[in-house]
């Protein structure tokens, strides 16, 4: 019997190798196929990953190191120039990366938690329960989101753990309504009703028979969302309530920089300075719709017709 034993465990071993294999091979031959704007979104999501990972090492000073002149101009010394209070702005940009795109992303990661878990119960439940979160839900949902997360870091104050928490919540409902709504097709499905009369529990459920079933859609509204929450960031530090100083922030860096733009006609490179980090916030909105759409038309099925 531990010889039959060994043989399988060898034989599931060597299979799980095979399917591991089999499943790189085609997510190879799919990426291949990707079209040209999808590549260059991955190309700049990995660029962007890549400079917040290792911003301390990229970045020649620190992000918050003054320097004697204020506005300097472009040079071998500070390759951007200086900021309003001596700042290094590529340095600065450097660390933005690092801050908005890692703080956008953890919000996300927290809105698709909440907002997906509560979804799932609701469709499951379909009671008492899930109108109790759905009204709940409308009433968040009426309220301007801007608005509303301007009235809240007021009273909790602009720190990253309030900003965090906050868009989380407030992004969470529409996490909430597009899990609850392709997951009520899924629910009534035969293998998720076989699994409750097996006694499955729930958070089995959620894990094994739906949420596989509907991940593509969500996949997409994660990059959506992520688009979202990445402006939303920047517009609440452009009005000052979000990322706080001396933490870097294009948000911020674009307020600060602002007044440059006047001077564009005497010395064009200082009027570029505040466009650098409005810039690099509309390419990577861009790079990330062009993934999410790619991804849209591989899962729905489509094929080009050649």
């Amino acid at each position: 019997m531990s010889e039959s034993k060994k043989s399988y465990s060898a034989a599931d071993e060597v299979g799980a190798v095979i399917t591991r294999r089999s499943r790189l091979q085609r997510a190879w031959i799919g990426l291949k196929k990707a079209p040209p704007t999808a590549l260059f979104g991955m190309v700049v999501i990995f660029g962007y990953v890549f400079v917040a990972v290792f911003a301390p090492v990229i970045a020649p000073y620190g992000e918050a190191e003054i320097f004697a002149i204020p506005y300097a101009p472009w040079d071998g010394t500070h390759w951007l120039g200086t900021d309003q209070i001596g700042r290094d702005v590529y340095s600065r940009l450097v660390f933005g990366a690092r801050n908005t795109v890692g703080i956008a992303f953890a919000t996300t990661l927290l809105a698709f938690f909440v907002g997906g878990s509560l979804g799932l119960i609701a469709a499951i439940n379909m009671s008492w329960l899930d109108q109790l979160i759905s009204r709940g839900v409308d009433v968040l949902m009426a309220i301007p989101s801007l608005i509303f997360a301007l009235m809240l870091l007021s009273i909790f104050g602009s720190n990253t753990l309030s900003l965090i928490i906050i868009i989380a919540m407030l992004d969470s409902t529409r996490v909430f309504r597009l899990t609850r709504a392709v997951a009520v097709n899924v629910v009534v499905m035969d293998y998720v009703e076989a699994a409750v009369l097996r006694g499955e529990k729930l958070g089995w459920i959620m894990r094994r028979e739906i949420l596989p079933n509907i991940m593509p859609p969500l996949v997409a509204e994660f990059g959506l969302r992520f688009c979202f929450v990445f402006l939303t960031i920047a517009s609440l530090s452009f009005l000052g309530v979000g990322i706080q100083p001396p933490t870097a922030d294009w948000g911020s860096m674009v307020r600060e920089n602002a007044s440059l733009i006047q001077f564009a006609k005497f010395d064009l490179k200082a009027g570029l300075t505040p466009l650098l980090p409005a810039g690099a916030i509309a390419l990577i909105t861009v790079a990330v719709n062009f993934v999410v759409d790619w991804f849209l038309h591989k899962s729905s099925g489509l094929r080009d017709e050649l």
